[in-house]
């Protein structure tokens, strides 16, 4: 009886394996559910140069190559090919969020501002609030006592104060540590 008990799980077992691997294979909803759910935290990552409205009404035609450097910072691609353009590009990636990308490019010739270009530009306020970690909304409790509950803080008649100077001191109560060593 034992050999078609064997027999059986021969062919019963491999089956079983491939229903279940194919069952496995198919992904709906509520597995990718549980994926997410099992994802790793992954950190923000920001990016590049940020470039504000402030920062672009500042700029004026003419102005230096230096000039420009020390209101907008390095730009981040500066190519060898194209010496008359600094491309400034920001981004942010946030879990669960899609990605934000901002670029701003200006123009030089030789070494002089000609003109610049780029995305809306956050104000810096903006800005702030953007790279910002959103904040989860937390419920602070309610910091309210009663005339009764606030006298059982008070001192009892005749007994000084916890925190009340040393009858005869005008300073603080001193008070007595243990020793730090035995």
């Amino acid at each position: 009886m034992s050999f078609f008990l064997l027999r059986k799980a021969r062919v019963i077992l491999p089956l079983g394996l491939c229903v279940l691997l194919a069952a496995c294979s198919t992904a709906d909803r509520a597995s990718h559910r549980l994926v997410d759910w099992v994802t790793p935290y992954k950190a923000d990552v920001i990016q590049g140069n940020v470039v504000t409205a402030e920062q672009a009404k500042q700029l004026q035609p003419g102005m230096t190559r230096n000039q420009v450097r020390g209101l907008l910072g390095t730009p981040l691609l500066a190519s060898v090919f194209h010496q008359d353009r600094w491309d400034y590009v920001f981004t942010i990636r946030r879990q669960g969020i899609e990605p934000l990308e901002r670029k701003f490019t200006v123009f030089f010739d030789g070494d002089r501002l000609t003109r610049f270009e780029g995305d809306s530009l956050p104000s810096e306020t903006e800005f702030a609030t953007l790279v910002q970690p959103p904040l989860e909304k937390v419920k602070v409790p309610e910091l309210s006592a009663t005339p009764g509950q606030l006298k059982s803080f008070e001192p009892k008649a005749g007994q000084p104060a916890a925190n009340a100077p040393a009858p005869g001191t005008t300073g603080p109560a001193r008070q007595s540590y243990p020793p730090l060593e035995p």
